[in-house]
């Protein structure tokens, strides 16, 4: 599913509401509640509106603060409830407090990890091993690269930052681990099982061989 991570003043991203990527409407005012038609930068209070389901985004500047989980991706629909339960703290921290949303999402990807049979241990070696079982390499890579941009001083697994932009590839690689480990083949056992009995026999007699 594709993501545009929401933007003030942008013509049209990913509504924190409904989901859809939709064209926004805007509004702004000063602290004093005057509203004045340009420049639109010197007036703190934006207002965005979506024209797919109405409802409205608060920005202070250039943060959104309503609603709280705005800036992160929409979790994949097969996330565990353990890992969910994290994901959407760290999204309603994310603008307010980066550090503290990493910290809750590389909780999750360690959780995410023992949902999938891991000892949710060490990070690298679980991803590792995930690897193994049919991740993309580039996950490991692109977990490793977030760790180093974040503190190259932290140990193997660990992952601190207060890069905003880095906690957002967090959020992607959460959503990445859970669409190649179940959704994907949740989606590819569906197909598998809907097959007719015979072209299922033809399947397992080739692959006997």
């Amino acid at each position: 599913m594709k993501y545009i991570q929401p933007q003030v003043f942008s013509n049209s991203y990913t509504c924190p509401h409904c989901g859809a990527i939709a064209k926004q409407d805007w509004w702004w005012r000063k602290w004093s509640g005057d509203q004045t038609a340009h420049p639109k930068e010197n007036n703190p209070l934006r207002v965005g509106s979506c024209q797919h389901c109405n409802k409205r985004t608060l920005w202070v500047d250039d943060k959104m603060y309503y609603p709280d989980t705005g800036n992160a991706p929409f979790p994949n629909p097969e996330m565990p409830e353990s890992v969910l339960k994290l994901y959407m703290e760290a999204s309603s921290i994310s603008s307010k407090s980066p550090r503290g949303a990493a910290a809750l999402l590389r909780l999750s990807i360690q959780i995410l990890c023992q949902e999938l049979g891991e000892p949710g241990k060490n990070i690298n070696t679980d991803v590792g091993n995930l690897v193994k079982k049919g991740l993309p390499a580039i996950v490991q890579q692109s977990l490793d690269i977030v760790r180093v941009t974040g503190n190259d001083a932290v140990h193997p697994g660990q992952i601190d930052t207060d890069n905003p932009e880095t906690v957002s590839q967090l959020f992607d690689l959460v959503n990445i681990i859970v669409e190649y480990m179940i959704a994907l083949p949740k989606k590819v056992s569906g197909i598998y099982n809907s097959l007719p009995a015979d072209k299922v026999k033809g399947i397992n007699d080739r692959d006997g061989k």
